[in-house]
């Protein structure tokens, strides 16, 4: 037993010494390191950025009433079609207490001025028929019987102008209709029944019964940062991507860049707009959040190689071209003179032959290679 345990205590002696001298060496041997090899392309290389914004109408129109008063009905909702001249709700006057007193007042003066009148009218046509006065002082009367008639047709339009804030002679302008000032899409209403409304004027907006616009018209708006605004201008084209909207790119054009820019979380930005260009058979929302890709410069047909296999040194680029890959892999440095780079792909104006071939990344060892997948 003794002589098989002591057998055994070398065998295990041995096989530590072997793991150990095994593991020494393969640390002390140089490790190699492999590079996947490039070839150049012939491509085209852009350099844009991205403005983030939204997609609104060009013109939204907001509907306010001529007449302040309580919303008796509202005939229309967000999401339907007007044209110009639909009504889109009712405003029932309420009329001001000392203004109604004096309209009623006022009509009831102008009918006893007119039953006065009247009388003496009817007095001098008599009179005149007889021979009695003469033609001049008939007119004069005359006169005076419809300068009454009017005034009571004005003090009776009056009254019921303040009652119901329109009179029978103006019934077809009735400023108790509010309606659409333009044809389009009704974005946003709102009133409901039952809501008071103010009327425009010099101290107040008024209260917006509704929002109206045209949705067959629409802008991009959004911003631009201070670095990239002198690259762009009037009449680019761009292409807008719509958050809500898979799988689609929308084409517009730039049409204003803003003067001034603003300051937003450190960094200055200019408001940017652009013509949308939008297919019949694709219905965007008012609001929808886009972003648009401005193409900055571009350059086809060119030699492009991956920026990542180019060194820089000072204000020169270098690349390692393939001397023999195996069974080793060599490298001879060549400088190349670089053009436009879009942060992954980088132009090759001179240095390299579209059947060279250079060093790229370096390969993992503990990745597993799969020949097939490129």
């Amino acid at each position: 037993m003794k002589k098989i345990g002591k057998i055994i205590l070398f065998v295990i002696l041995g096989l530590i010494v072997i793991s150990t001298f095994s593991f020494l060496w393969n640390k002390s041997r140089p490790s190699i390191t492999v590079y996947e090899i490039v070839s150049p392309v012939t491509g085209t290389v852009e350099n844009k950025t991205i403005a983030t914004g939204k997609i609104e109408p060009r013109d939204e129109i907001l509907i306010k009433p001529q007449i302040s008063g309580i919303v008796s009905e509202v005939l229309k909702e967000a999401g339907q079609m007007v044209r110009v001249g639909d009504v889109i709700a009712s405003v029932k006057v309420i009329p001001e207490m000392g203004q109604l007193n004096s309209a009623e007042s006022r009509l009831k003066v102008a009918g006893i001025n007119l039953q006065q009148i009247e009388t003496e009218y009817a007095r001098q046509s008599q009179l005149y028929k007889k021979g009695v006065i003469s033609k001049e002082e008939f007119d004069t009367a005359e006169s005076n019987y419809q300068k009454a008639k009017e005034e009571k047709s004005n003090a009776q339009d009056a009254l019921d102008i303040v009652r119901e804030g329109v009179s029978k002679k103006y019934a077809q302008l009735s400023n108790t209709q509010i309606r659409s000032t333009i044809s389009g899409m009704i974005l946003d209403v709102p009133v409901k029944a039952g809501n008071s409304v103010i009327q425009a004027n010099t101290f107040n907006d008024g209260t917006t019964i509704a929002s109206i616009a045209n949705m067959n018209d629409l802008i991009f708006r959004g911003n631009i940062d201070e670095t990239e605004v002198g690259k762009v201008k009037e009449g680019m084209p761009i292409t807008l991507t719509v958050g809500a909207i898979n799988n689609e790119k929308f084409d517009a054009v730039l049409e204003y860049i803003s003067p001034k820019g603003l300051e937003q979380n450190g960094a200055v930005l200019f408001e940017i707009k652009a013509a949308v260009k939008v297919p019949d058979s694709v219905f965007i929302r008012a609001g929808y959040s886009a972003n648009a890709e401005i193409v900055l410069s571009q350059v086809t047909d060119v030699l492009t190689i991956p920026e990542s296999a180019v060194e820089f040194s000072n204000d020169s680029a270098f690349v390692y071209v393939v001397g023999v890959e195996k069974p080793e892999q060599t490298f001879d440095k060549k400088q190349v003179q670089i053009g436009l780079s879009d942060g992954i792909n980088i132009e090759i104006k001179e240095g390299l032959a579209l059947e060279d071939k250079i060093r790229g990344n370096a390969i993992d060892p503990k990745a597993k290679f799969n020949p097939k997948k490129k």
